[in-house]
């Protein structure tokens, strides 16, 4: 049986078909924020108890309650179904069959608009933390790959076309350190969205002096969100920021997967991917299709396309707009499609195998023409008289050592000085910040 709206009167007229539209997936949407939905009502009704607006043994009952409802949330005991309008429904509902009136007293103070802020507030700040952690991970497994292939030589690519001796050392070590600025980036997102919107109820504030900062403090908040009209103009925007930063992170995943699935083609043979990254032909058995990375390429993509969403939600008036309602599918999916790619990442770099031998085999001769060229100017001839003369004379270029060419490359960051220590206190220095 479908529970009555919040917002209804006794003599509202109820249109299941607009119900149904304006609900829209709410319920089932909720479902991923309703534990923090939970932890944000529990506070607020400590906040009450604080004001004497309830009794401590209120707070307590519904504290209690709350609990059960969490766990048996958990069990699958209660299911969050279309019988509620949202996760906010949901929760009064449970409590006023609980404890009665005094589930009817919880919404004192508040508005369904500062619960929603709370709740994605609360998920934006674990979406973050756990994206900057599995960058971090994908970052030690490429770091390791890195040291353990410092001076395995491979062909480095401009335009797709062969241009220089390159390392798998310095290869790894380009992912290992983007995937650390993506995790940088990240924390700092995760530090900006890091105030609570508690209290503003629906954009003016309420005629209780609700203790808003101690509220702030009980959820884990660094500070409080303190305009009530701005906390409701940052929704929608806090979420296309935190997709903002996520999408650095996927762009990372997308470069990697692009190159592991052209790597492992037979043209390069550069690489075997892991079994479980691959999949058969319904119709071909010879086929081994990298599915896994031609997925992960995708990823951006979703990330990208919630964060279109968001941008077109956005430019409305002050105060609260039901449109906004709408950014909470995008956010959630956006963030949940980039975090299940990020926690297959590290394990897709470890488990990899790179044929070193194909690699080696792959530099032909004219690759290092920049090297001699370098080397003529580096004697006294200008750069640009010894590009000439080895453009033009590339088949007499001589014969030459791909580690040799690696090891003199001592530019910071170059494949003779990669700088690995450096990166890995980086990691780490990151770890510690997050």
């Amino acid at each position: 049986m479908t529970t009555t709206p919040l917002w209804t009167k006794s003599d509202t007229a109820i249109d299941d078909r607009a119900m149904r539209f304006m609900a829209g997936e709410d319920a089932v949407l909720d479902r991923r924020l309703f534990l923090y939905d939970i932890e944000g009502t529990r506070v607020h009704a400590d906040g009450l108890a604080d004001l004497g607006a309830i009794s401590e043994e209120d707070a307590r009952s519904i504290s209690a309650a709350l609990a059960a409802l969490r766990d048996e949330f958990a069990a699958g005991v209660f299911v969050l179904d279309e019988r509620y309008e949202d996760g906010h429904t949901a929760i009064e509902s449970y409590l006023t069959e609980r404890l009665g009136e005094l589930g009817k007293r919880v919404h004192l103070g508040r508005s369904r608009n500062d619960q929603v802020l709370t709740a994605l507030r609360l998920y934006m700040k674990d979406a973050l933390a756990r994206s900057s952690a599995l960058c971090l991970d994908a970052a030690d497994a490429a770091l390791a790959r890195a040291r353990a292939h410092e001076y395995d030589p491979m062909p480095g690519y401009t335009h797709l076309q062969r241009a220089v001796p390159s390392s798998v050392g310095l290869w790894m070590a380009s992912f290992a350190e983007s995937f650390s600025d993506d995790a940088a980036l990240l924390i700092a997102t995760r530090d900006w969205i890091d105030a609570c919107p508690l209290g503003t109820a629906a954009g003016y504030g309420v005629n209780l002096d609700l203790p808003r900062e101690a509220a702030s403090a009980r959820l884990g908040f660094e500070r409080t969100l303190i305009n009530p009209m701005h906390a409701q103009a940052t929704r929608g925007k806090a979420e296309a920021q935190t997709l903002a930063a996520i999408w650095q992170a996927a762009q990372s995943v997308r470069r990697l997967a692009w190159d592991l699935s052209l790597f492992s083609t037979s043209e390069f043979g550069f690489v075997t991917l892991p079994e479980g990254a691959v999949t058969g032909s319904s119709i071909m058995p010879n086929k081994r299709n990298p599915d896994l990375a031609e997925l992960l390429r995708g990823v951006a993509s979703v990330v990208g396309g919630a964060m279109a969403e968001l941008h077109q939600l956005l430019g409305l008036p002050s105060g609260y707009h039901r449109d906004l309602q709408s950014s909470k599918g995008a956010l959630l999916r956006g963030c949940g499609s980039a975090l299940d790619a990020l926690e297959l990442i590290p394990s897709l770099i470890s488990d990899s195998m790179f044929h070193l031998d194909r690699m080696r085999a792959a530099i032909d001769p004219t690759m290092y023409a920049t090297d001699v060229a370098v080397g003529l100017a580096a004697d006294g001839a200008a750069f640009r008289d010894a590009y000439r003369q080895v453009g033009e004379n590339l088949d007499a270029l001589g014969e030459h050592d791909a580690e040799t060419s690696l090891r003199e490359r001592v530019s910071l960051g170059g494949p003779g000085r990669l700088a690995l220590d450096e990166l890995g206190e980086r990691i780490e220095g990151l770890r510690r910040s997050a």
